[in-house]
């Protein structure tokens, strides 16, 4: 036996008499035989018996002389079986409701403490099953406490358990017991070159969180300029598009939505036609807005990007087929809505397929793009507009905002990105010599070079070069030291203007007891 004072506690083949007696089970029989032990009142009983010695270190030994074999002896002559057999039948009671497997992992019961511990390796220690239900029982709760933690990994990913609100239809919790619906809000922007879906959830003030998003390049302009008409060909792609984002709707409890087309269904003669047979075939109305709508959306989607040190901002938004142009001026008093600080604006009846096709957009020489950016002047000159002040001269109270697929291509080439990443792009600075430079290269490069660079692809070759015609018209006309790129437009300005008018973001403002309205219509 050893010494208490020494740390070291004796090998033996099960409970001590004090631990037996407290109705704990010993942890020796869980390690590995002949490993280290903890020191346990055993121990201090040895040591009133004036035992001492290394025993305590040696591995058990199976001849009859051998300490074990003695300490058993003792343990029995002192009535451990008594207390033992006393231990055991606490245990079966306690096990009495526990399930048929731990049962049958308990094997047949013995009715004395001899035969328990002859079959203690293959039942631990006094009788007592290996199970590790109660391992479970614990781990289970912290896993999900540390999953209601973590942060989504991914923004469209719908896998995660309930508690972690993830999918939008599980329930948010109040101090008051109640629980009520995530309100959900819905964007979807058909325009003449792509369809765009935004799904999301209001958070902090002027925020959400977007929990599912769709976004295919349909043209559905293609060949409208010279027809005046939208092809089957391309409503056919845009149906098919449109039919996805139903079926993202239908799956969702959504509060409200509104559901936009633009300037290809503005300007085709069976624009109307071409919505009611989205209706007929997908169940979604679309509205078609006009032009001041589209300018002031594409402003209220980009407002966070204007700094409080902006006093004035020219916001252009090229599209596919129309460019829309807002110059802001903010005075003392900015508005929480920066709609409301639009003092001019236009629509030019241009946009990057517009543009390609009527000069073509895969084979573009300096001269070309010359023609094309002129063309864009001429139409710019009949804006109305005072200068805005700041223009010109290096100021930091004056910068440019663009939000296409134009913008965020230059930033992506610029930022030489093995592929497309919104989030380096959305919000990034570029320099007046940068974006000079950006457009140069481009220029540079024959269509299969533009298909092949991962931010451009085959789909935009014969687009970026327009887009960038456009642009350099919209710098000649307002020059600024900077420009800041917005992977953003109409549907998150969409979102911004629902959620502001339903008040979600107002402290205190309780939101129960809003019905999901339905998908099939726009709500203003």
């Amino acid at each position: 036996m050893s010494d208490p004072d020494s740390g070291r506690a004796p090998q033996a083949n099960g409970a001590s008499v004090a631990e037996r007696r407290k109705g704990k089970s010993s942890r020796r029989g869980k390690r590995k035989r002949g490993g280290p032990a903890r020191p346990n009142a055993f121990s201090a009983e040895a040591n009133q018996t004036g035992t001492s010695g290394p025993a305590a270190t040696r591995p058990i030994d199976n001849d009859t002389g051998s300490p074990g074999k003695k300490r058993k002896r003792r343990r029995r002559s002192r009535g451990g079986a008594h207390d033992g057999a006393q231990h055991a039948s606490s245990t079966q009671q306690q096990q009495a409701s526990s399930a048929p497997e731990q049962r049958a992992a308990a094997g047949p019961s013995h009715k004395n403490g001899k035969n328990r511990r002859k079959h203690r390796s293959k039942r631990g220690l006094q009788g007592r099953p290996l199970v590790h239900e109660k391992t479970a029982q614990i781990v289970a709760p912290a896993a999900a406490a540390t999953a209601e933690q973590a942060p989504a990994r991914n923004e469209h990913d719908n896998r995660h358990p309930p508690q972690q609100r993830r999918d939008g239809h599980a329930p948010h919790h109040h101090a008051d017991g109640d629980y009520r619906p995530v309100d959900l809000y819905a964007a979807l922007d058909l325009g003449t070159n792509n369809c765009r879906l935004l799904i999301a959830q209001p958070t902090r003030p002027g925020q959400f969180r977007v929990v599912d998003a769709f976004s295919r390049i349909v043209r559905l302009g293609e060949g409208l300029g010279a027809s005046g008409r939208l092809s089957s060909d391309a409503m056919d792609r845009a149906v098919e598009a449109l039919r996805i984002c139903a079926g993202k709707l239908k799956t969702r409890e959504i509060r409200r939505m509104r559901l936009i087309a633009t300037e290809a269904c503005r300007a085709a003669e069976n624009g109307e036609a071409f919505l009611s047979r989205v209706t007929e075939e997908t169940g979604l109305r679309l509205e078609i807005i006009d032009r001041e709508t589209e300018a002031r959306l594409a402003v209220s989607g980009c407002s966070s990007l204007v700094g409080p040190e902006a006093r004035s901002v020219v916001l252009f938004d090229i599209g596919g087929g129309s460019s829309e142009i807002a110059v802001i001026r903010i005075g003392e008093n900015r508005s929480s809505r920066l709609a409301n600080h639009i003092t001019h604006w236009t629509s030019l009846p241009v946009g990057v397929v517009t543009l390609s096709e009527r000069h073509g957009g895969r084979d573009v020489t300096p001269d070309l793009f010359e023609t094309m950016v002129r063309e864009v002047e001429g139409m710019l000159e009949r804006f109305d507009c005072p200068p805005v002040q700041g223009a010109a001269r290096d100021s930091g109270d004056f910068h440019l905002i663009g939000t296409s697929g134009t913008v965020t291509t230059l930033a992506g080439v610029h930022l030489d990105l093995p592929r497309y990443d919104r989030r380096r792009v959305d919000g990034v600075w570029l320099s007046d010599d940068e974006v000079t430079a950006m457009q140069a290269k481009l220029l540079s490069w024959d269509f299969a070079g533009r298909a092949a660079n991962p931010c451009i692809g085959p789909d935009r070759a014969d687009l970026v070069l327009a887009g960038c015609a456009i642009l350099e018209a919209i710098r000649r006309r307002w020059p600024s030291p900077r420009m800041r790129v917005a992977d953003r437009g109409l549907r998150e300005g969409l979102l911004t203007d629902m959620m502001a008018d339903d008040g979600v973001w107002r402290r205190g403002r309780s939101r129960r007891g809003h019905r999901p309205r339905d998908m099939k219509g726009p709500q203003t």
